[in-house]
This record gives C-alpha cells, sequence and structure tokens, in this order.
C-alpha cells in the first residue's frame, strides 16, 4: 500500500508482458516516498495485440506523467510515441516514455547506457576489448550500440534471426566506425560475452552460448535480472570466469530513465561514473 496515495497523486506506469519478476514499481515506489513525490508506480501487463487499445485509453489519463516499457514492447511502442530522443530514433527501441504538459509523449532508450554504466561500475571496461553479443532484440540493439560507442575493439552480433543480427551490425559499424558484424554465438576468443535474450528467465531454457567453449578469463554479462544465478552465469563461474548478472544494469537503466523523468536517483550511492557518493 501507498499511504501517500491522493486525488493530486501522478501516475507512473510498468508496461509489459510478463512481469511477475519486475522490480521498478517498487524502485520508483521507493523513491517517490524517500523524496516525498506525490506519486505513485503501478505495473501495466499489457498483451502484445492489446497494445493499441492500451495506449489510447492511456492517452486519456490526464495524471499519467510517464512509463517505463518492457518486454515485449520496446520496439511495438514507437508507433505511438509523437518524439524520440537521439538513442532511441538510433537504435529503433524504446524504455521509458516521458508525459508531457502538452500531451505530446516522448520516448527514450536506456537498455545500452544502463548496461555499459552497469558493466563499469564492476569494473568491467568495454574499450578495446572484442565483445559477443548474442541478442538483436531492443535490448540488443540499444547494448550493441553503447558497448561499440564505448570503444569495442571489435563486437560479433549473433542471433536467431541471422538477417536481424546482420542488419544490426551493419547499422552498428556506420554510426559507430567500430568493427562489428554478425556471427555465430560461439564464444571462444572473445574478452566479453553479453547475454541479451530472455533465455535463463526459465529453468529449462536453453544455453545462449556453450560454456564449454568460454575461455578462462573471459568475462560473462548475462543482463537476465534474476535472484538467482541463471544457468549460464552459473556454468561460466565454473569455468573461472568472471560474471555479471542484470542487477547492475537494472541499475544503470533506472539512474538514467528516473533522470529523464526528472529525477534524481543515484543507486547504492553511486554517481554516473560509478564513484562512491557516501
Amino acid at each position: 500500500m501507498q499511504p501517500h496515495i491522493s486525488g493530486t497523486t501522478r501516475l507512473y506506469g510498468l508496461v509489459g508482458d510478463p512481469l511477475s519478476a519486475a522490480k521498478s514499481p517498487r524502485l520508483l515506489n521507493r523513491l517517490f516516498i524517500e523524496q516525498r513525490v506525490d506519486a505513485v508506480c503501478v505495473p501495466f501487463c499489457v498483451k502484445p495485440d492489446d497494445l493499441s487499445a492500451f495506449v489510447t485509453g492511456a492517452r486519456t489519463i490526464g495524471n499519467l506523467s510517464g512509463m517505463l516499457v518492457t518486454m515485449p514492447h520496446k520496439q511495438r511502442m514507437l508507433a505511438f510515441v509523437d518524439e524520440l530522443d537521439s538513442t532511441a530514433r538510433q537504435v529503433g527501441a524504446l524504455n521509458v516514455i516521458r508525459c508531457e504538459a502538452d500531451g505530446r509523449w516522448v520516448g527514450a532508450i536506456t537498455d545500452g547506457v544502463g548496461c555499459v554504466l552497469g558493466m563499469q561500475w564492476g569494473g568491467i571496461h568495454p574499450a578495446n576489448k572484442s565483445v559477443l553479443l548474442v541478442g538483436a532484440g531492443g535490448a540488443g540493439r540499444a547494448i550493441a550500440f553503447a558497448v561499440a560507442s564505448a570503444g569495442a575493439s571489435k563486437l560479433t552480433i549473433s542471433d536467431v534471426d541471422e538477417h536481424r543480427a546482420k542488419d544490426l551490425a551493419a547499422s552498428v559499424a556506420a554510426e559507430t566506425g567500430c568493427t562489428a558484424r554478425s556471427g555465430p554465438s560461439d564464444p571462444n576468443g572473445f574478452e566479453v560475452v553479453i547475454n541479451a535474450t530472455p533465455l535463463g528467465m526459465k529453468a529449462n531454457d536453453a544455453m545462449p552460448v556453450d560454456p564449454q567453449r568460454l575461455a578462462l578469463g573471459t568475462i560473462v554479462v548475462d543482463i537476465v535480472n534474476a535472484a538467482e544465478p541463471t544457468p549460464l552465469l552459473r556454468a561460466a563461474q565454473a569455468r573461472g570466469c568472471r560474471t555479471q548478472d542484470g542487477g547492475p544494469m537494472h541499475q544503470g537503466q533506472a539512474l538514467y530513465a528516473l533522470r529523464f523523468l526528472g529525477f534524481d536517483y543515484r543507486p547504492d550511492g553511486r554517481g554516473t561514473s560509478g564513484e562512491s557518493l557516501k
């Protein structure tokens, strides 16, 4: 229960399906209480076929101030906003919408910059490293551009849809100048391996890469934000690899998304470069 809710409370939402593991509403509501903001965040579980009807209804809510957008709507939602920031236009996806007072919806994407920031907080710097990115969906696209912009020496993108991976690699190379290409999901020979697929969210999911092909010293980042290490991370740890789960990316995403919405958020006392603010 949110005891501060009143007739003047501003509404923020999390839109996606499924949302059973979503942590954003709890994070935002804690922030609102701490900062004494008259606002509340609630989850909106919306099926893909119902997105248009949801947006039509949401547009009529006068106290709706913003929304976080998650799977499977990050690309579908592009058609329903009035304006995109430069990164969202580049990536072709969004994960946060700011609802302006004049009725305009402005979209942005924080997945990529949030992932890189979370990696940097953990002392993992993509600069001058060879990176394998598995997954070229909404999150994968954002991470590809962000990793390339952060100075990766080589980026290989793998996806079940080979054409999607090839198109993304071409776009990244053209936009950033990074040496980017599409290729298989073989992790051997890469310094950093990033899983940007949903594989690992369910116990019986297939592995996004063959962990037996991971070399000692490879850094494995899995953006799945689960309470327990994913099978990929457990297997990587058993191989002697350094790992990072989806938690730091989630915090990095939140930092950028909440600042886009106009709130000051510094997870765990961190600043934008990862320095302690305590």
